[in-house]
């Protein structure tokens, strides 16, 4: 055991830091010696801070001895932050070479939550510069590659979030959904991610009033993913849009036997990889044992979506990003400062016009999602990308065809555009690369427990990362 301890979950460690058989100094040190050894390899960290994480181990240790306060829910468990969202009195460099010096002056709201909780930040996770890619790759930090086939990306825009709870270098880690940006990196690299409905999880202004942004966890299982989300959500005086009350994940999730369960095996117009397919039609027949009945539905969406979706992400993020332009545009990596350009290139018409879309896409889900509890579909039309994809050079094809090479390979940000759903990215296999997959679990709004539900009857069943042989060999 000693040596799996860096893959043992959070809940696990909590129950025995508190029955004294296991100290959160064990623990950290183990995971700080895993991320020597593998992040050669993955890089999937930007900053580290082991020499601080261990002494706020022992402050930890101190705290289950009975010293001093009590144990809080994270007390001792090893987080890595998304080198995105600020720290206070830490180095976030956001993936560009323009804020690689900067440090913050406070933290945000769910990092905040965290640390107040008890977690112990030991390192920073990469991310493509500003989020705004779904690979993980910058010109400040270099490539992030996928632990289970290192040609391949570990996702993005949290992909070294994901990519360090596959190589067991984190316990918890932190990611932010703006089109799938925990999703997508969830189901490269076979780990949990959830995206709350939009308000759940406290965000920062001006992110806050952008209904497709989204706060949420990554973990290597599903109750792990309950334990941090259950941090990260409700109401907070400095976010208009939190919802109120806090909902809490229940400890004990009941079984989802008589469920009806809607299934799209490509969201209407979406090229899927032929294993992709196959794994997700197997974690259906996981469902139909747990006593549901599944259904396949046709959402009617076409590939009209994605340019809606692109109106909405390119008129207020990218135009964001395109106040670097003048100044900093140089020294921007290429996508980051493609999709700035892009940004100025849309108005207030196409906005509006991709609004009114994501209203049209509801009127088919929605009667969908009253007749089922959820909807399954595969997460990423294609298990990965190279690991150094560049969407403004190279192209992307499935199944011979050639798909947008930006998000034509994944299918999570419908989702941001009906963002009240909540949604969990949860493992399905792997492809012929040895490359995972995942499904997406979408709930009906603001139900996240069915969702957890589902997550939790279906992992019961085919656990994954939980045995030496169903782990990457790095």
């Amino acid at each position: 055991m000693a040596d799996d301890l860096h893959y043992l979950s959070a809940s696990d460690a909590i129950a025995r830091f508190e029955a004294r058989q296991l100290s959160p100094v064990e623990l950290v040190q183990a995971v700080i010696q895993r991320a020597e050894r593998v992040e050669p390899k993955i890089n999937a960290f930007t900053v580290t801070h082991f020499e601080r994480a261990l002494e706020q181990a022992r402050e930890a240790e101190g705290r289950y001895g009975k010293r001093g306060s009590a144990p809080r829910p994270l007390e001792g468990l090893p987080l890595a932050i998304k080198d995105e969202s600020s720290v206070e009195g830490d180095r976030t460099t956001q993936g560009s070479l323009i804020y690689q010096d900067r440090i913050d002056a406070r933290s945000a709201i769910c990092n905040e939550r965290l640390l107040g909780a008890g977690a112990i930040v030991h390192a920073r996770s990469a991310a493509p510069e500003f989020s705004c890619a779904a690979v993980t790759h910058s010109r400040l930090w270099g490539v992030t590659r996928n632990p289970w086939s290192l040609e391949h990306t570990p996702g993005g825009s949290s992909g070294g979030s994901a990519a360090s709870l596959a190589a067991g270098s984190a316990t918890l880690a932190s990611g932010s959904d703006i089109a799938g940006s925990i999703r997508i990196p969830a189901a490269c690299c076979g780990v949990v991610g959830f995206k709350p409905p939009y308000g759940r999880v406290p965000e920062e202004s001006p992110y806050s009033f952008d209904f497709y942004c989204h706060e949420g966890p990554l973990a290597r299982t599903v109750s792990d993913c309950a334990l941090m989300e259950n941090v990260m959500a409700g109401p907070h005086p400095h976010d208009v849009t939190s919802l109120r009350p806090k909902l809490s994940i229940p400890d004990e999730l009941p079984g989802i036997a008589g469920w009806r369960i809607a299934w799209s095996p490509d969201l209407g117009y979406c090229e899927v990889d032929a294993d992709v397919a196959e794994n997700t039609r197997e974690a259906l027949d996981v469902f139909r044992s747990l006593g549901c009945r599944v259904e396949e539905v046709d959402l009617g969406w076409t590939w009209a979506t994605l340019n809606a979706a692109m109106s909405h992400l390119g008129h207020l993020f990218g135009r964001l990003l395109a106040r670097e332009l003048p100044r900093y545009g140089d020294q921007m990596t290429n996508y980051a400062r493609a999709f700035a350009e892009f940004g100025q290139t849309t108005d207030g018409d196409e906005f509006l016009d991709a609004m009114a879309f994501a209203g049209e896409m509801y009127r088919t889900l929605g009667p969908i999602l009253e007749e089922h509890e959820v909807l399954i579909c595969p997460t990423n039309a294609l298990a990965a990308v190279p690991a150094d994809h560049d969407s403004t050079l190279s192209e992307v094809r499935i199944n011979g065809m050639a798909v947008d090479p930006m998000l034509g390979w994944v299918m999570t940000y419908p989702f941001n555009m009906l963002s009240r759903c909540p949604v969990m990215s949860v493992p399905s296999g792997r492809d012929r690369n040895g490359v995972p997959t995942g499904i997406q679990i979408v709930g009906r709004t603001y139900d996240d427990v069915s969702v957890f539900r589902a997550a939790a009857a279906y992992e019961r069943e085919r656990g994954w990362l939980d045995t030496p042989g169903r782990r990457p060999e790095l």
